[in-house]
C-alpha cells in the first residue's frame, strides 16, 4: 500500500494554468451574455 494520499497516476495542474483556462472560457462567455440580453432588452424593452 502506499503512503501518500493521491491516487496512483494522478498528476498537480498549477493553479494559474486552471485560472487561465477558466479566463480563456469565461471571458468571452460573459461578453456573449452581456451582448445578448443588451440586444434582447432593445427588442423587447422599446
Amino acid at each position: 500500500m502506499s503512503s501518500t494520499n493521491t491516487p496512483q497516476g494522478s498528476t498537480h495542474t498549477p493553479t494559474g494554468l486552471i485560472a487561465f483556462a477558466w479566463a480563456l472560457v469565461g471571458l468571452p462567455l460573459v461578453y456573449g451574455l452581456y451582448q445578448t440580453i443588451k440586444t434582447a432588452s432593445s427588442l423587447f424593452g422599446g
